[in-house]
């Protein structure tokens, strides 16, 4: 395998980078949980539920949702709302 020396021109392209994906970064970690959302898929795998009951849960009102095209978007808060309103607090 060849050894390739950095030239300075590579090594500009690559701080840019970091720099543009620390940027991305800092403007993730500042958004709202209002403003995340994830897929079917993933409320499926976090609430351990199959499609069918997540079909339910949506046609019943039990949990918002967004759809563009065929696809169905959570909001992450409505999921943590959901949680919240249906927990039981331990017993003493």
């Amino acid at each position: 395998m060849p050894f390739y020396e950095p030239t300075e021109k590579m090594f500009k392209e690559i701080q840019e980078q970091l720099k543009e994906l620390t940027v991305i970064l800092k403007e993730k970690q500042q958004m709202h949980p209002d403003d995340l959302f994830c897929d079917n898929q993933e409320f499926m795998q976090i609430m351990n539920i199959s499609k069918r009951l997540a079909q339910t849960w949506r046609d019943s009102g039990f949990i918002g949702y967004c759809q563009l095209g065929n696809k169905i978007y959570y909001r992450l808060k409505d999921i943590q709302d959901l949680l919240n309103d249906n927990y039981k607090p331990k017993k003493k």
